[in-house]
């Protein structure tokens, strides 16, 4: 459910933040921030467009925090016409720093200094990994399932012979995160980097792979929990719902 505020609602700029803002994934959770309400409230007006993001504790992972906050300010900025894009993080135990830095555009490291590492590129690449091994679980689990294949057709198994849906759309998103071959012949069943698993490796690097798609499942079930319990007072926008949105622009700027 999506709450909409009173005042003159532009249905082509609210519907162009929010799917700017559907574009940044929780890099542990591998879903959209919209689809696991972790965006509060947006805010259009003349100068701009203010978007107010909450996590479903205050300690969740500053490196996440950042991360997803700092992504939906650069999705914000390639809408055309937006003017200025204030990304806020509300009720973290690192919001005022992460505010900040976000205001000051200082990057990961300019915002928390020592306290930071290099960069977040290895954390990222870590869990576009991580997505690409549940999707492709997905999909060889739902062939098992069905019975039209067995794990001694896994090692010959290509794009091409994936059914068309959801699942083999969410793998070729993945893949291309991860740098992976689109090609239709392309193999399925391959490692972080690309490479065939080996026969004799099958069944042990499906078993990690369910082992870790579950993990995700699990994570994104427990958090949006945690959410609705934290916010279940909030009597605007509550743990189940949001974005609240609001649009406040003069009539020259809605016409």
């Amino acid at each position: 459910m999506t709450a909409v505020a009173d005042g003159p609602v532009t249905t082509a700029v609210t519907d162009a933040v929010l799917a700017a803002l559907g574009t940044v994934v929780d890099p542990e959770l591998d879903e959209p921030i919209t689809d696991l309400n972790f965006v509060r409230s947006i805010l259009i007006d003349d100068d701009g467009v203010t978007v107010h993001l909450r996590l479903p504790t205050s300690f969740c992972s500053p490196n996440f925090a950042y991360l997803m906050a700092s992504d939906a300010q650069d999705a914000l900025h390639q809408i055309d016409d937006i003017g200025l894009v204030r990304v806020l993080l509300d009720d973290h135990h690192d919001s005022d720093k992460i505010n900040a830095g976000l205001a000051a555009e200082a990057g990961y490291v300019g915002t928390f200094g020592a306290e930071a590492d290099d960069s977040l590129d290895e954390l990222r690449e870590i869990f576009v990994r991580k997505a690409h091994t549940a999707a492709m679980e997905r999909c060889v689990s739902a062939l098992l399932a069905s019975g039209e294949i067995t794990i001694a057709d896994l090692g010959h198994l290509t794009v091409r012979d994936l059914p068309p849906g959801p699942a083999k759309a969410a793998l070729l998103r993945r893949r291309v995160n991860a740098g992976l071959s689109l090609c239709p012949n392309s193999l399925v069943l391959v490692d972080d980097d690309g490479h065939p698993v080996a026969r004799d490796d099958i069944a042990m690097a499906l078993r990690f792979a369910r082992s870790v798609r579950i993990s995700i499942e699990g994570n994104g079930h427990f958090c949006r929990g945690l959410l609705a319990t934290r916010y279940a007072d909030d009597a605007d926008c509550d743990g189940r719902s949001g974005p609240v949105i609001t649009d406040l622009r003069s009539p020259r700027r809605t016409s």
